[in-house]
């Protein structure tokens, strides 16, 4: 019995919703944390601001007025928006001042972009491929600056020697949602699901790899700290 490629597609597509959906959960050890010391110590906003955005994008593409038969697409960016929103609010309970008019800042310009992306899209795209392609290039763009948004944290691990601020289960499911969505849009071929997702497989690997090689050594920071803790120790003494 032959089973139809849209068949498998779907299949394909439901499980990554499921791992997207772990995706989107797995920031939640981080903000329990957050949540519980009343304060974001090192942690940074934008990896969260830029996934809201790139959820907000996939959502409008999955429109049927867009590009229609996309309901997984919708459903799990949905999803998305909503965690993410959560997130971005409980980091700016707990932010300092200056961090908090940022987000403001971000989170005004993405709302303020989102306004002008669906007014010229539903006034210039004339056609399903047209619109398809103006928001795809775009989902392509910000899904893209999405995975970069981790390189700042591949940085502080090489710098301090340590991964507490890269958990290895964000690592892990990145990964593989990379990759569930790219066989996802290979089997029906969609350039504009393939190129940020084989991207976010491959920025995945690569940060499994990092934390492969740091989960093991020794905070440089913490280090530094007690070193610090010795030397007033003797000085006390």
């Amino acid at each position: 019995m032959m089973v139809s490629t849209d068949a498998v597609r779907n299949v394909v597509g439901i499980i990554g919703n499921v791992i997207s959906f772990g995706l989107f959960l797995s920031p939640l050890p981080t903000f329990i944390k957050i949540w519980r010391k009343k304060a974001v110590e090192q942690f940074s906003p934008i990896p969260y601001v830029a996934t809201l955005l790139n959820c907000m994008l996939w959502v409008f593409y999955g429109l049927p007025i867009i590009h229609p038969n996309s309901i997984l697409v919708v459903t799990i960016n949905s999803i998305g928006i909503v965690l993410e929103g959560a997130y971005v609010t409980i980091f700016f309970l707990y932010a300092p001042k200056d961090l908090r008019l940022k987000v403001l800042k971000i989170l005004a310009g993405e709302l303020v972009f989102m306004a002008v992306v669906v007014s010229v899209v539903l006034t210039v795209g004339h056609s399903h491929e047209k619109r398809s392609m103006m928001v795809g290039i775009l989902c392509v763009i910000f899904g893209t600056c999405m995975y970069a948004s981790h390189l700042p944290l591949w940085k502080m691990v090489v710098v301090t020697k340590s991964v507490k601020y890269m958990p290895f289960w964000l690592s892990l499911v990145s990964f593989l949602n990379g990759v569930c969505w790219t066989a996802y849009a290979l089997l029906k071929f969609d350039i504009f699901i393939t190129l940020p997702n084989g991207l976010g497989a491959l920025l995945g690997f690569l940060q499994l790899v990092l934390y492969g090689c740091y989960c093991r050594s020794t905070p440089a920071f913490e280090q530094q700290n007690d070193e610090m803790n010795k030397r007033q120790e003797v000085e006390m003494a």
